[in-house]
């Protein structure tokens, strides 16, 4: 992977292809190869950049608390590193609220965004505290309990539930537990929605069950410019589960 130091911490990314640049964002608990699926479909229609965001994968995980506006200050500095200034950002669960605090705080950047398997909505109370609960236990326990119960929230397929086990227990628990405190202060970003002139595609598996498909038809709802493709048998990771139809919903963004 290449590497950069981007706000004082060191970003791992991968890029590939040629056209739009386009910045493919990962969920929690992963890392950017969870894009691996829709790469080989995308690469001739964009320059593709997949960072590991800060405290997953190869980038560093820093000591001390962070937001998800840090984690979108990240993928700024990294298009400055590159030299682009315009890009369409697409974010898969946790990368989707990075995609939006990107959106909220740099519009004049984006050319497109994309929401996978993501949502608007802040977290409620109750999720808010359990999220702060993991993150101790985490740090206590290590990543094992997480890859255990979560590999098979994330999809109904043995295979890719035993693919996705394997790469959450690659992660850090510092990283994680610091992507979880960040996750439960995030802002309700409905309020944003309205205001993307840009094109806004949503991609959703019907069978998630970790964000009920209703999230993803309120974001259509409140965007100027919205695109939802629904994916029947999908869970949580259309781009590994149905990664073709995933790669054609987001090539409105070229």
């Amino acid at each position: 992977m290449l590497k950069t130091n981007v706000n004082g911490i060191e970003l791992a990314y991968e890029r590939r292809g040629k056209g739009t640049p386009l910045v493919l964002v990962h969920g929690y608990p992963l890392d950017h190869t969870i894009w691996n699926p829709v790469v080989p479909l995308l690469e001739n229609d964009f320059d593709l950049i997949l960072p590991d965001l800060r405290g997953f994968g190869e980038s560093e995980a820093p000591r001390t608390d962070y937001r998800l506006t840090d984690m979108a200050a990240d993928i700024a500095g990294l298009l400055d590193s590159l030299g682009i200034e315009k890009a369409a950002v697409t974010g898969h669960s946790m990368g989707g609220y990075v995609a939006l605090a990107f959106a909220d705080l740099y519009p004049e950047r984006l050319s497109g965004l994309g929401l996978v398997a993501s949502q608007a909505l802040a977290d409620p109370p109750e999720r808010k505290a359990a999220r702060y609960q993991e993150a101790e236990h985490m740090l206590a326990h290590g990543v094992g309990e997480v890859a255990e119960g979560m590999s098979a929230k994330l999809s109904a397929d043995s295979d890719l539930q035993a693919t996705l086990k394997t790469l959450i227990m690659r992660q850090s628990p510092q990283g994680l537990a610091g992507a979880l405190r960040a996750m439960a202060e995030r802002p309700d970003s409905t309020p944003i929605l309205s205001k993307f002139d840009f094109p806004v595609a949503i991609v959703h598996g019907q069978a998630d069950q970790l964000v009920p498909i209703e999230r993803a038809r309120a974001v259509r709802a409140a965007v100027k410019k919205g695109y939802l493709t629904e994916i029947e048998g999908a869970g949580h990771m259309p781009m590994m589960e149905a990664p073709a139809q995933t790669a054609e919903a987001l090539k409105v963004l070229r």
